[in-house]
């Protein structure tokens, strides 16, 4: 009985490895996800995927105040590619073609975009915790971190 409780145990461990080894996943995969962000006070939620090419976007999918003073929804009116312009803010495409690199186990490679100045400036990301991303956007060596709380893998 001793035994078969030992081996319960031992089973029941391993499901939950997965789980701790998140920041461990040489693939780059562990990024994928939901995250909870706030930017000056702004709360949104961005998805991040994976692509066919292996790299990754991260995409808008909620904003706290989705909607102007007149109750309109509010556009990515800041773009500065002035196709985008019309784009729900709580569709906004923040990231694309972000690269894994396994030997400094973080991402970059591209550009992050901040909707609410209407800038893109080169970002990278590396998580603190299993849950909580760090993002640095730097332009001409002057940055802001910004911090992403996981919500849902």
């Amino acid at each position: 009985m001793k035994k078969l409780i030992m081996m319960i145990l031992c089973i029941m461990t391993m499901g939950l490895t997965p789980s701790f080894a998140q920041g461990i996943n040489d693939n780059g995969d562990n990024i994928i996800g939901e995250y909870l962000t706030d930017r000056g006070g702004h709360k949104s939620k961005v998805r991040v995927t994976k692509n066919a090419d292996g790299t990754y976007n991260a995409q808008v999918f909620w904003v706290e105040n989705p909607n102007d003073k007149n109750g309109n929804k509010r556009k990515d009116v800041k773009n500065p590619d002035k196709s985008l312009r019309n784009v729900d803010i709580d569709q906004v495409v923040i990231v694309k073609g972000l690269i894994y690199d396994a030997k400094k186990k973080q991402w970059g490679g591209t550009k992050i975009y901040d909707p609410t100045k209407g800038i893109r400036v080169n970002a990278s990301a590396q998580f603190e915790t299993a849950d909580k991303l760090k993002l640095r956007g730097t332009i001409l060596g002057v940055g802001v971190t910004l911090y992403w709380t996981r919500i849902k893998e």
